[in-house]
């Protein structure tokens, strides 16, 4: 027997504090951070966005990330096997946000291989998406990175930029919708390949490998984000972009599809409620600060996301004013901003291949740590749950590549001509913020209130030796729950179908796909909880009251400690006073 366990791997710790923290940005700050928050801020109202925002932020955000943070360091546990331990009832809640992890993972690094086709185009001579004279253009093209070029309204209407041309004709080979799959992309096909060798050898080891990956993912897009913000401010009509980034419209306040929009991209910016970052604290050692930790990285996050505004619209403004129109028709979100709109603007810069690779290799960084950790969450709940098989020499990386292949298997159709249309199905379904609302929802719930915020608040005091902010606590039991429920009937109410380039409209058995695949998450909280309700022994009370106690091997506080050790001086008084009774009895 003991041979037999001496063969299990330890579970590990990060090498160092940097690792944990790098390996928490590279996750958080990815490509929402440059592409989503930026026109999300100017579509709903510039400045006044950020009301909403930093009420989210407060509500929401900084109160999720502490309280995950805070789980995972405690347990030790990934993403399910810690709900196991806090409390078994709601251990469909881990399920559920692994299941959204793995949708993301067979989608997310799709980006990252059009990505790597751009950015291996970017050192060609002359940039193709620069030009309307390649095999893939048609009579309607029009280079608007042409100097002394002439254009009407009429005519930017009636014709198709060479960018957009580029992406749909050559990078996509855009099919007529989701019923024409068409051929694969070879070329795709093969920058996909590519990203998932180099994923899969960055978690390969674990956070041995991991931790030391980050220090590279994670810093180095900074440096090509501030290269690309001083380039960009430095170009003419970037005033005029910035202005129309940040402008304040107060009368936006009232849209409640603004606060809606505001909750989602802090759910989504932050990557609460699916257990990335109970993983990531679970590799912490139990007395790390992980509440200083959360509050600079919360704010990272955020300020990340400002100033990659100023670097997106300067660019925007720029390419507004050499073209002589509104900014509101270049500004574009999502990959419509990096496939199209920027490397449009990149066209007209001098030396655009050099600002076409600064971008590209930003955002395959950005988007790369994201993946990583994503993979690395998935794989380190799934080990947790079955230590005795797959921890063991060897079997942690070939568990790793049956889960990359299973992966990239899955994702096949999305590098064919109609792939798009079911990248787009994955991303506004399977990955919905509704979804991850329902989770914050349950989760606030259980931990504020079945396993109590306040005994949450004495480990976390325990752990770091400072004691949070009561704001925390009103959260976790009522505010987060409060603003993540109304969130999500409104994202409900206000469901609309999804669409593809604004013309194409799915058949209905795409939408069914689409809400079976976010159904498949959120049915597994309530699943969960009654299936095993059902399967316990005992009456209904004594079920409900076994899977809302907590594992009792969970380390103990100091206060607990010493209020078991207040019970037991208590105890053995009482039954010394009680011996001293009785001997006095007897010898009366």
């Amino acid at each position: 027997m003991d041979r037999i366990e001496g063969q299990i791997e330890e579970r590990g710790h990060w090498g160092s504090k940097a690792e944990f923290l790098l390996a928490v940005a590279g996750n958080v700050i990815g490509l929402g951070n440059v592409w989503r928050f930026p026109y999300l801020c100017y579509k709903y109202g510039g400045g006044a966005f950020l009301i909403p925002y930093l009420v989210f932020v407060v509500t929401c955000g900084v109160p999720l990330f502490l309280l995950e943070t805070a789980m995972g360091q405690y347990t030790q546990e990934g993403g399910i096997t810690c709900w196991h331990r806090l409390c078994p009832l709601a251990e469909g809640i881990g399920y559920a946000g692994q299941l959204i992890l793995l949708y993301s993972c067979m989608y997310y690094i799709v980006i990252l291989s059009w990505s790597l086709f751009y950015l291996i185009s970017s050192f060609s001579s002359q940039l193709p998406w620069a030009s309307c004279d390649n095999t893939w253009n048609t009579d309607d093209c029009v280079n608007l990175a042409a100097k002394n070029l002439t254009l009407n309204r009429t005519t930017l209407i009636n014709s198709t930029p060479a960018a957009t041309e580029f992406w749909e004709r050559r990078v996509l080979s855009l099919s007529g919708g989701i019923e024409e799959i068409g051929r694969i992309n070879w070329e795709i096909l093969l920058c996909l390949i590519a990203m998932w060798v180099i994923c899969y050898f960055c978690i390969w080891k674990g956070v041995k490998s991991t931790g030391k990956v980050v220090y590279f993912t994670a810093t180095f897009p900074y440096v090509m984000l501030l290269v690309l913000l001083i380039r960009g401010l430095t170009l003419p009509g970037a005033l005029q972009g910035v202005v129309f980034y940040l402008y304040p419209e107060p009368a936006r306040l009232f849209d409640p599809q603004v606060w809606l929009e505001a909750g989602a991209q802090i759910l989504f910016s932050y990557s609460v409620s699916v257990g990335t970052l109970t993983v990531l604290a679970s590799y912490n050692k139990y007395n790390n600060n992980c509440y200083r930790d959360s509050l600079w990285l919360c704010v990272l996050n955020s300020c990340t996301s400002l100033v990659a505004g100023f670097a997106v619209f300067s660019v925007l403004g720029f390419m507004a004013q050499e073209q002589g129109i509104p900014i509101a028709e270049v500004a574009e979100s999502g990959p419509g901003l990096a496939f199209i709109a920027y490397p449009q603007a990149v066209a007209m810069m001098p030396l655009p291949q050099l600002w076409a690779v600064c971008f590209f290799i930003m955002i395959i960084l950005l988007g790369l740590d994201t993946q990583f950790v994503a993979m690395e969450a998935v794989t380190t709940s799934v080990m947790d749950l079955f230590p005795m098989i797959l921890r063991r020499e060897g079997r942690r990386e070939i568990f790793i590549l049956l889960f990359c292949l299973t992966c990239f298997l899955g994702q096949f159709i999305m590098v064919t001509e109609g792939g798009m249309y079911v990248f787009q199905l994955f991303d506004y379904y399977a990955c919905n913020g509704a979804c991850v609302l329902f989770l914050s929802v349950f989760e606030t719930l259980v931990m504020g209130w079945i396993f109590g915020a306040e005994r949450m608040f004495d480990i976390i005091e325990d752990m770091t030796k400072s004691r949070p902010n009561y704001i925390f606590m009103l959260c976790w039991k009522y505010l987060t729950p409060l603003v993540s429920v109304v969130s999500f009937v409104c994202s409900m109410v206000e469901y609309a179908p999804l669409t593809f380039n604004r013309w194409y409209v799915y058949p209905d058995w795409a939408y069914a796909l689409g809400w079976l695949l976010a159904l498949s998450s959120i049915v597994l909280v309530p699943g969960w909880a009654l299936g095993q309700l059902f399967a316990g022994k005992g009456s209904l009370k004594q079920r409900w009251r076994h899977l809302c106690s907590p594992d009792p091997e969970l380390p103990l506080t100091c206060k607990q400690r010493a209020e078991m050790k207040e019970t037991t001086f208590t105890a053995e008084m009482e039954d010394l006073v009680r011996a001293n009774i009785d001997e006095d009895e007897n010898g009366l």
